[in-house]
């Protein structure tokens, strides 16, 4: 065929690129100055052996992030947005100019404990089947975090909304995996959690890379299921550790934080299980929230003493029931001037 030798003699040009670093870090940010700032400096305090570069993409912050990273850590490629892009298009922005061998999806609330990077570029070497990995998130305290999920699936969607839940508690139907027997060795997991992912940088190629529909949660997932089901592993590594504070950015408007997970969540469903299994995941959400919402009605009219808290949570629940029942829209963060989108409508998903 004319001009497939350049075309080879092209993708082994990229290849050599690539293995000219160990590993490309790609750190979205939206006003988390100071959490970003302790990132990357765990990040220079405990990778020691391997070759990196880090993307730190700024989703419009106001708070002074960009500045800082200009100014404290001038070797970082800072990537500034005028507007809040969500997480996937902007992780992909860095990942179009990556050069590593690996990229890493990590979050800003992160911090990076010694040989963290280190180890995980070493477990992807010796793991030529792994498409992605995870390593062992903890909570601040110290303690384990649970990171790992299984797919999204009809069957836990229901269990996850029906009263089974409740009587068969430690039953592991659920999507998150909470056994902590389970995180205590290397296994093969459906996916991990968002805020450490390595991705070997030609299986991002061959699977795609994070879909842009999905502005903020349920990326990930959707990435390792597109990655499984071109034949690579998605596999879960104790052997390195990170601190995940959680939420620094996302979980300021509580509200907010629901509208945007179950957009994702429906976006998931439609994408890999139809119309048919979107209306039933809806179906058992709708059922779930409005039998919760009727029972804190009714604790909110006998117990006096705690109204306001059951008050929050009836609006909490609210939330969910509203979302679930609403018609979903089509809808682009991006295409809004401001960096701050707390204020779209409940109905507007």
């Amino acid at each position: 065929m004319p001009g497939s030798g350049f075309l080879m003699m092209k993708s082994q040009n990229l290849v050599e690129e690539k293995e000219l670093l160990d590993l490309s870090i790609s750190i979205v940010n939206w006003n988390t100055k100071d959490i970003l700032r302790n990132c990357l400096m765990s990040i220079y305090k405990s990778t020691h052996k391997i070759s990196y570069e880090i993307f730190v993409v700024d989703n419009a912050s106001s708070d002074g992030s960009p500045e800082m990273v200009e100014k404290r850590f001038p070797q970082v490629k800072l990537i500034r947005n005028k507007e809040n892009l969500g997480f996937a298009r902007a992780n992909n922005q860095a990942i179009k100019l990556s050069n590593g061998r690996y990229i890493l999806l990590l979050n800003s609330d992160t911090i990076v404990l010694d040989g963290a990077l280190d180890k995980m570029v070493e477990f992807m070497n010796d793991r030529p089947d792994a498409g992605a990995a995870g390593c062992r998130l903890l909570n601040p305290d110290g303690s384990l975090q649970k990171s790992i999920r299984n797919f999204p699936s009809l069957i836990n969607a229901y269990w996850t909304n029906s009263l089974l839940r409740r009587l068969f508690p430690k039953a592991q139907i659920t999507e998150l995996v909470t056994s902590p027997k389970l995180y205590l060795t290397i296994r093969e997991v459906d996916s991990v959690m968002g805020a450490f992912l390595i991705l070997r940088s030609t299986v991002v190629e061959l699977a795609g890379s994070l879909d842009e529909e999905f502005f903020m949660y349920r990326e990930e997932i959707d990435l390792c299921y597109r990655i499984r089901k071109t034949g690579w592993k998605v596999y879960f590594c104790p052997l390195a550790e990170i601190i995940h504070l959680g939420g620094a950015s996302s979980e300021r408007v509580k509200s907010e934080s629901i509208i945007r997970m179950a957009r994702s969540n429906y976006r998931f469903y439609k994408k890999h299980y139809g119309s048919a299994g979107l209306i039933l995941v809806r179906l058992f959400e709708t059922t779930c929230s409005g039998r919760r919402l009727l029972i804190w009605c009714l604790a909110f009219l006998f117990f006096l003493a705690r109204r306001s808290e059951i008050s929050e949570k009836i609006r909490e629940i609210a939330t969910c029931f509203r979302v679930s029942v609403c018609p979903i829209k089509r809808y682009h963060p991006r295409t809004r001037k401001s960096g701050n989108y707390e204020n779209s409508q409940l109905c507007n998903l």
